[in-house]
């Protein structure tokens, strides 16, 4: 009697271990990375969407921003934000993750698939900076436009949120919506040099979308050589920069077709 307990003991272990590693591996967690100014707020309708078809979603604020606007400091930098996802996919333990970054967090992104690749499904940059190992947001813009931003940091000021119609939100109850929650961005985010120890990516798979109606200028030289690149799937959305306010639902039915295919 004892051997049999022992082998339905060993048998209901082993299946307990197989259950939780086909929960963790066959469907993809979707966490969603807001860009400059902006928090996870930004993301609530995808996120409503997603959770709908039992995905799981994080939409995390980075440091300094949305709800964390009281804790805005001069020390905070781009690697405390890669940091800041690094260590959310760690500690809720997090696998098969479809890493969303929008506008500024594609540098985001690129960094913490830099130290944690196999963590990840793919890669998906929303209308996203590309920034490669050795630039900073900012010199990884046109020069007209570092030049702009560098005035800014040379005086170690934090960047003042612009209006949301610069972001292509045209409806007026939706400007309104996102300005009100619009805060500062750490003058060292986008100041600061990301230092990568591998190739852009690392490895994960490669999605950029572009938000081409119109796309902002600032994102267009870059983004418009990945229709060519091999190493991209390149997708486009008729819609301003705030793709997941302007239009949730197509933005989440294309994050399903690029996990489901």
């Amino acid at each position: 009697m004892k051997v049999t307990n022992y082998l339905i003991l060993l048998v209901l272990v082993a299946f307990s271990i197989n259950t939780y590693a086909q929960n963790k591996d066959d469907k993809p967690t979707f966490v969603l990375v807001h860009g400059a100014w902006h928090g996870g707020w930004a993301w609530k309708e995808v996120k409503a969407n997603l959770s709908k078809e039992n995905y799981t979603v994080y939409t995390p604020t980075l440091s300094g921003l949305g709800e964390h606007k009281h804790n805005l400091n001069d020390s905070i930098s781009l690697k405390t934000h890669i940091l800041d996802i690094i260590n959310l996919i760690l500690m809720e333990d997090l696998h098969n993750v479809a890493l969303v970054g929008h506008s500024y967090a594609g540098a985001v992104i690129t960094g913490v698939a830099d130290s944690i690749p196999k963590r990840l499904n793919q890669l998906i940059y929303l209308d996203a900076m590309l920034v490669h190992d050795g630039e900073s947001p900012i010199t990884s813009e046109p020069l007209d436009e570092q030049l702009k931003k560098k005035k800014i940091l040379g005086k170690k000021k934090h960047f003042q949120p612009i209006s949301s119609r610069y972001f292509g939100i045209t409806d007026s109850v939706q400007v309104k919506w996102v300005d009100e929650r619009l805060t500062p961005q750490p003058y060292q985010t986008f100041g600061q040099t990301l230092h990568l120890n591998n190739d852009f990516g690392n490895g994960v798979p490669l999605v950029y979308i572009a938000c081409v109606k119109p796309q902002l200028e600032v994102l267009k030289p870059r983004s418009d050589k990945l229709q060519n690149d091999s190493s991209w799937e390149y997708l486009t959305l008729h819609t301003g920069h705030d793709a997941m306010i302007t239009m949730p639902d197509e933005l989440t039915q294309m994050l399903l077709d690029l996990v489901q295919h």
